[in-house]
């Protein structure tokens, strides 16, 4: 396979002879440029299962933070920029999957947060996959990668926000551990933001610890996992096609203290961050409708009508401290990925 090679903000891996078509209908990429869109998770439907499937998730896609990066061909695979080492481990598994030397210089020119609560590694994983298909020539379907690449365990969220986008219900994954299927994907209204509030100093739960968590904890309440199913169907889902912020943020909301409170024993409370809980108590002093935690956090939100209203609270909120403030829209479309 050759040696794996090491620097800050680099891998390079060398060793493999370089095949890809140079024409025809298969024809390679000179070079691509790949955008994706990091996703908020407002929670899971069904934590029961007692209907045979199991989480099923709501979430958005976000036009902001983002994966960008850039691919070109190489005799060898040369990751460089931010997370690069997690590149470079996707870039290996995509292209045993597809059955092809994993060879291409990519440059990372932004990466989504990991550990932050935006499905940094499915969006991550996905770029570099969609990079490598097409530097090769290879159709690329999002959904083949998801057993390659360990993407999509238990939510469908960040997988459908790279291929479509938008407001998107996923039904759970069934006993046979089959990915979770699309079962709503809606336009997110143009005029809504998403106020996100980073906790710089923190990751939320994940890898192992994430693991025992949905080992050891209780099983979710069935009449609770009801109250989710009922809130997302008559309530949520509605008030995103009528454009009714109350009703939205609010059902929102409620979903978060139902999930919230189930995890609070391996996050140390409702919320992941005090700094973040703390802004979100601040918020809800307000009468802001809608607000929470995405998946394990600590990344908090706050769901806003308006442009101007969003600019108002971070305003508000602003102070020294480990809290950065992002405005962020709703993105109901996919990833991009263009020529150079």
């Amino acid at each position: 396979m050759g040696q794996d090679r090491v620097g800050q903000g680099r891998v390079t891996m060398e060793g493999l002879d370089v095949m890809r078509p140079t024409s025809g209908p298969g024809a390679a990429a000179a070079g691509l440029r790949v955008h994706a869109p990091a996703r908020l998770h407002f929670g899971f439907l069904d934590l029961h299962g007692g209907l045979g499937r199991r989480f099923g998730s709501i979430g958005l896609a976000l036009d902001a933070p983002a994966v960008d990066l850039t691919a070109r061909p190489s005799d060898r695979l040369d990751v460089t920029g931010p997370e690069s080492r997690r590149a470079a481990a996707y870039a290996l598994a995509a292209a045993t999957h597809l059955g092809i030397p994993g060879h291409a210089a990519l440059t990372i020119d932004s990466a989504i947060p990991a550990h932050a609560g935006f499905g940094s590694g499915t969006q991550l994983a996905l770029s570099v996959a969609a990079a490598l298909a097409g530097l090769a020539g290879r159709p690329f379907a999002p959904e083949d990668f998801a057993d390659a690449l360990d993407r999509g365990n238990r939510s469908g969220v960040g997988l459908a926000a790279f291929t479509q986008g938008g407001l998107i219900v996923d039904g759970g994954r069934d006993p046979e551990g089959n990915p979770p299927p699309v079962i709503a994907r809606l336009a997110y209204p143009e005029a809504w933001r998403v106020v996100l509030i980073l906790d710089t100093g923190m990751t939320g739960v994940h890898g192992s610890r994430e693991v025992a968590a949905f080992r050891d904890l209780p099983r979710f309440p069935e009449a609770q996992a009801a109250e989710i199913c009922r809130i997302v169907l008559m309530q949520v889902l509605p008030a995103a096609v009528t454009a009714e912020p109350l009703g939205f943020g609010s059902g929102i909301t409620r979903i978060q203290q139902l999930i919230g409170d189930h995890f609070a024993p391996h996050q140390g409370g409702r919320f992941a961050s005090p700094a973040v809980a703390e802004a979100l108590a601040a918020i809800a002093a307000e009468g802001v409708a809608g607000y929470g935690q995405s998946s394990w956090g600590p990344t908090g939100f706050a769901l806003m009508p308006s442009e101007a209203e969003a600019r108002a609270l971070v305003a508000r909120l602003e102070r020294p401290g480990p809290l950065k403030f992002l405005i962020a829209r709703g993105r109901n479309t996919g990833a991009s990925v263009t020529t150079l």
